[in-house]
């Protein structure tokens, strides 16, 4: 008897590549990739691991509903730092989702975030939170046999990247943030693990119950606690407070950021359902995900 269909939309980026090293790993679900480009280098990686990639685009859902045709189960998640997408990941969204309803997907699982606009009333509406969360919507009134909302962390690999440690006022290196750095309200994580949770949720089936939320995590931090655990492992790095109009001029987009980090003081990343939302995604993945002190050994060997 052949496998069901596991497709993922974004099969080479940063969550949905972990989503298909988890699904391969666990050997239930056939896998398909949609891709914009299937004849790409990391497209053909995935077929010699013997996934299924197929022509498809986000922007073009008519495509989209193609490429998810026989599929049992579909993981969905839009780019708010994608050009093309971005200030209209809703409409990308839920174009996906109704292309995923058309094709008879049965278990739809999308990444989504908390709708920070609803929750400060409109005060911080960091778009590219609340964007996903407007999905949620279109999701639940789509009626799927199963749908299960994955919510990914602040990804630890932004250390690595677009949040480097910069020179700071002070003459050190660190961070300059537009919070109280000891606020412990940033539920942050691996991206590669939120892979092992939705590949848990779509082998549990109805044993999780439809329409939950997932909230995939290595621990709940401070920029402080990020400091601290770099400093123990050999880094000289620093953070500092900066007024948020300081901050909002660092560099184009800053608003956006200073905003996120205003809401996470207020509600946390992952919002107040925080602590039912982390204990599913341990519930589902018992083996727990990657700490930060884990991570960063392997990530951020001292200079």
């Amino acid at each position: 008897m052949s496998k069901q269909i596991v497709t993922v939309v974004g099969g080479t980026g940063a969550q949905g590549s972990g989503v298909v090293d988890a699904l391969l790993a666990g050997g239930q679900f056939a896998v398909r990739v949609i891709s914009r480009n299937p004849d790409s280098e990391a497209s053909r990686a995935l077929t010699a691991r013997g996934v299924e990639v197929v022509k498809g685009d986000l922007l073009d859902p008519a495509s989209l509903q193609a490429a998810l045709a026989g599929s049992y189960g579909a993981f969905v998640v839009t780019n708010f730092w994608d050009p093309a997408q971005a200030g209209n990941e809703t409409a990308i969204g839920e174009g996906a989702i109704a292309a995923a309803k058309a094709a008879g997907v049965q278990h739809l699982v999308w990444s989504t975030l908390p709708n920070s606009e609803a929750l400060t009333d409109g005060r911080l509406p960091v778009v590219h939170f609340t964007g996903k969360a407007r999905v949620d919507a279109a999701v639940t009134a789509a009626g799927f046999a199963r749908a299960t909302f994955v919510m990914a962390p602040m990804y630890f690999q932004n250390f690595a990247g677009i949040m480097a440690p910069q020179p700071l006022p002070t003459g050190g290196r660190g961070w300059a943030v537009p919070i109280d750095p000891t606020a412990r309200v940033i539920h942050a994580g691996d991206v590669h693990d939120v892979g092992l949770a939705v590949a848990a949720a779509f082998a549990a089936g109805d044993r999780v119950a439809s329409g939950s939320y997932v909230g995939v995590c290595g621990g709940t931090y401070s920029f402080a606690d990020f400091v601290a655990t770099l400093g123990e492992q050999g880094h000289k790095l620093e953070v500092i407070e900066v007024p948020p109009a300081v901050y909002d001029g660092f560099f184009p987009g800053a608003h956006e950021l200073r905003e996120m980090f205003q809401y996470f003081v207020e509600h946390t990343y992952f919002g107040p359902d925080h602590e039912q939302a982390i204990a599913l995604a341990h519930a589902l993945v018992p083996a727990g995900f990657t700490s930060f002190a884990d991570w960063a050994r392997k990530n951020m060997p001292v200079g």
